[in-house]
């Protein structure tokens, strides 16, 4: 391919992101939106279940937050003691003490887990099952991770209002990550960036689209829903459990998904290495384990994100021009997604390196993947277990 072909194709990927993929770089899907009808004149019951495995550092201020949630409705938590060998469960019950909501609060100590799930989601069946198992269940399930913090007080409610509102079947929130350290700021806002890319958040919402997301810090479900789904078992071997039960939910109601800053992640990335754990866990999971895939989406992240700044600095003539129009738009569109992350613009030049690493990251994913060594997670080896990814 010439450089002015590739610097024309460069440009029409860009031009498509910006126009044709339901404006996502906008960032414009936010939980204000659900609160615009009157308030439910009677409010449903709901369960936070909280799946935890060795969070000692974080699940007091989960557990915490959400006992401090002003909620019209009843609203009880139950955390699944996922074998954990720290304490989480004392932890959960001191925070429950502290607030002298001890009676809110059921802790399940965890079973072994079983061949062909993945921890967190078979973790989250043995809550579900535990609701339904009561004599009154409530009407939602809210599955939430150990290490998220509902800072706003009227969180939860929110999500309800919007669920009853809509007639959601799922509603989540895709929650604030923590965005302090230089590697956080590095590459924290690319995460929400690339993933609305991929999974439009206004598409998700939309019957007509195929795509379904959801994100699993958050994700507040209808019970019966749920329950005429196949429960939690129908996504029993997902590695990425959030997308997977998005999938399932949007085929019961429609569904909802959006940014939040009231709802916040505790966890840290204070180094790169972290975060390239994190991402390195899942990425090959993403592309469905397919050596294909693979493939085209490194050829893809190529000519999309590392072919523009190549094109304006090394080409000439219209290659140059085009490849820095191109690259002029990926800063442009990423300055939604930094003014949320209150991250300078400057990182919107950056975005081509940013793409890079993220690249890089996947191919260590699919080489741990063929090493036996995929989806490590607290112990965990999962890749294995998982056969259901992000649909879209």
């Amino acid at each position: 391919m010439s450089a002015e072909l590739l610097a024309v194709a460069t440009l029409a990927i860009w031009l498509y992101l910006l126009l044709g993929r339901g404006f996502f770089w906008l960032a414009a899907e936010r939980d204000d939106q659900l609160t615009t009808d009157a308030a439910p004149a009677a409010w449903p019951s709901v369960t936070a279940i909280v799946p935890a495995r060795n969070e000692v550092d974080v699940v007091g201020s989960c557990i915490g937050s959400l006992l401090r949630q002003r909620y019209s409705g009843r609203f009880d938590i139950v955390l699944v003691d996922d074998e954990s060998a720290d304490g989480t469960a004392t932890v959960a019950r001191d925070a429950a003490r502290s607030a002298k909501a001890e009676h809110r609060l059921t802790v399940l100590r965890g079973s072994t887990l079983p061949a062909g799930w993945t921890g967190k989601v078979f973790a989250m069946n043995q809550g579900f099952r535990h609701v339904e198992g009561e004599r009154d269940p409530s009407d939602y399930v809210l599955f939430t991770d150990a290490d998220i913090s509902y800072d706003a007080p009227d969180a939860v409610e929110r999500l309800v209002h919007g669920a009853e509102a809509r007639g959601l079947a799922l509603t989540s929130l895709m929650v604030k990550l923590r965005c302090e350290s230089f590697a956080e700021r590095l590459l924290v806002p690319a995460v929400v960036f690339f993933v609305d890319m991929r999974y439009p958040l206004a598409w998700g919402g939309d019957r007509r689209e195929r795509t379904a997301a959801a994100a699993g810090g958050c994700m507040l479900v209808r019970r019966a829903a749920l329950s005429r789904a196949g429960g939690v078992e129908s996504i029993k071997g997902a590695l990425i459990d959030d997308c997977a039960l998005g999938a399932v939910m949007k085929r019961q109601g429609p569904i909802w998904l959006g940014l939040t800053e009231r709802v916040v992640s505790l966890r840290p990335y204070p180094s790169f290495h972290d975060i390239r754990r994190m991402v390195v866990r899942s990425a090959f999971a993403e592309l469905r384990f397919s050596p294909l895939r693979l493939l085209g989406a490194l050829a893809g992240m190529v000519v999309t994100c590392v072919a523009p700044p190549l094109l304006a600095i090394f080409g000439s003539g219209l290659a140059q021009i085009l490849g820095g129009a191109a690259w002029l738009l990926m800063a442009i569109s990423f300055q939604p997604t930094l003014r949320l992350y209150r991250c300078s613009p400057l990182w919107g030049v950056a975005l081509p390196v940013i793409a890079a690493i993220y690249t890089g990251f996947t191919i260590e994913s699919a080489i741990q993947h063929w090493r036996g060594r995929g989806g490590a997670w607290k112990g965990r080896l999962q890749a294995a277990a998982s056969s259901v990814g992000r649909t879209g």
